[in-house]
């Protein structure tokens, strides 16, 4: 049996933040789509904000799941635009509660998953930058 790659995510921390990251697909997945689907009338934004907060985590988890440079490239956009959307999405939500009527997966930071969603961009972006290939170094 061939040994996984160095700093791939085929085992050990790599495996688990794939895991992680497709933990947080499914359940933004389940959300959004059981709130668009029986009251999208009542706060849409918030709703459509979890649906693109699926999609990114969805991104995520296919980009760090495989090896080479094209996932690699979804992965880094993927988790660039998740700590982006967590960081604006949690600031106007602290800041102006009343803009989001109903919460998001990214609201106050992730407060709902226990600021999972804050500290979760932060170790894909560390691993990202951690397991570069010598070329790019």
């Amino acid at each position: 049996m061939a040994e996984p790659i160095a700093g791939s995510t085929k085992s050990g921390l790599g495996r688990t933040l794939v895991a992680i990251y497709a933990v947080f697909a499914i359940s933004a997945t389940a959300r959004s789509g059981v709130q668009l689907a029986t009251k999208a009338s009542e706060a849409p934004v918030p709703y459509v904000l979890s649906a693109l907060a699926a999609l990114v985590y969805i991104a995520a988890t296919l980009g760090l799941a495989e090896v080479g440079p094209a996932p690699r490239r979804v992965a880094w956009a993927a988790v660039c635009f998740e700590l982006v959307g967590v960081l604006t999405v949690g600031t106007l939500t602290v800041l102006d509660p009343e803009l989001f009527p109903d919460a998001t997966v990214w609201s106050a930071y992730g407060q709902g998953y226990g600021y999972l969603p804050l500290v979760l961009p932060f170790l894909g972006l560390a691993w990202l930058l951690r397991t570069r290939g010598p070329a790019s170094r």
